[in-house]
């Protein structure tokens, strides 16, 4: 019940009588049910999770705070009877998941003014609860034990590829329902490339190897990246991987409650810049994490003045890239505590490890 009281609270704040959630994520979260295609309706009094037959048995088992219905000819139009139905009059809907043919056909089939909202479910997710810190603790553990897996596997001849699948497949094996998204693997030169996807290029002694990879566990991700060598690889990408390490440990030494986006973003910019690094490093260095990859909060753009929180679970992710050379980044997975931060998932060697 907790969760549709945040909500409801939430609605009340924005001035609407109903919202209307089409994301699969945030049905997910605020209602428990585990299938897609499907809607939820709330007002102060009613909620309703919509679905179709194909749906209809899973609903009833997992959906226990909320009345389920099902619909045989349209998921919005339905919906959009329901809040008639209700007596609301302002409604809100998902601003940044709504598509303008669900907006049409919804406007088509209620009176309601229809209130565009911004987050408002997401925003609630940000704050962690004991239960879901528990679960992304749990596809953290079982992804760092799928980078052991591959430190004990890789090997000069195979492919990025390979080394990908191999990990996906061993992390399903370990209890993960699938990857929180597309494995990276990069080598050689590719590791400059910050989402270089794993290709068919063969890693080589001497190639240094980004991998950036997660675990999703019963609806909740991981997401770490570690870089590492095979063989010897050129000097430089040691002297990076020491700059990068330190602007990891820095960013995570003001992980705490209270600290701005900016000053996360700042603390690891800087810490490159004074190497000599400046323009190698280009992307946020970090980002909120839970039943997306990347939620709020973060460390850029629309967080840069938002304080992060006690029950927020952030990225660590730092990085350099020089074209034609090689690149690393370090990305751990970090819960703000009451008093500070706590790292879930293992610390990095200090040094580039050489395999």
């Amino acid at each position: 019940m907790a969760k549709f009281t945040e909500v409801r609270a939430a609605m009340a704040a924005s001035n609407i009588d109903a919202l209307i959630l089409t994301d699969p994520v945030n049905v997910s979260y605020v209602s428990d049910f585990s299938g897609d295609e499907s809607g939820l309706v709330v007002t102060q009094n009613e909620a309703v999770l919509v679905t179709d037959s194909r749906f209809a048995e899973v609903a009833k088992a997992e959906v226990k705070e909320a009345e389920v219905q099902l619909h045989a000819k349209g998921l919005v139009p339905f919906m959009g009877g329901l809040v008639d139905q209700f007596g609301a009059k302002r409604v809100g809907l998902e601003s940044a998941y709504m598509t303008y043919e669900n907006y049409d056909a919804l406007s088509k089939n209620t009176k309601a003014e229809l209130i565009p909202t911004w987050h408002l479910v997401e925003k609630i997710r940000e704050i962690k609860s004991p239960d879901e810190i528990e679960l992304i603790q749990k596809a953290v553990d079982i992804a760092q034990a799928g980078y052991e897996h591959v430190l004990a596997t890789i090997k000069p001849g195979m492919t990025e590829r390979q080394v990908a699948t191999d990990l996906d497949f061993f992390m399903r094996g370990l209890g993960a329902t699938a990857v929180s998204f597309e494995t990276i693997v990069a080598s050689g030169y590719r590791s400059a490339l910050p989402h270089g996807f794993a290709d068919d290029k063969v890693i080589e002694d001497g190639d240094v190897v980004t991998l950036d990879w997660g675990a999703l566990y019963k609806g909740y991700m991981s997401d770490l990246t570690r870089t590492f060598a095979i063989g010897t690889p050129n000097p430089k990408m040691d002297e990076v991987y020491r700059y990068v390490f330190q602007a990891n440990r820095e960013m995570a030494a003001v992980m705490n409650p209270g600290t701005l986006g900016r000053t996360m973003q700042e603390t690891a910019h800087r810490a490159i810049d004074a190497a000599g690094y400046k323009e190698y490093f280009g992307h946020g260095a970090g980002h909120g994490i839970g039943r997306d990859i990347h939620e709020g909060p973060g460390a850029w753009g629309p967080y840069m003045d938002t304080p992060i929180l006690a029950g927020n679970v952030l990225t660590d992710e730092p990085g350099i890239y020089l074209p034609g050379i090689g690149g690393v980044r370090i990305e751990d997975d970090v819960l703000i505590t009451n008093d500070g931060h706590k790292q879930m998932s293992q610390m990095a060697p200090a040094e580039l490890l050489h395999l």
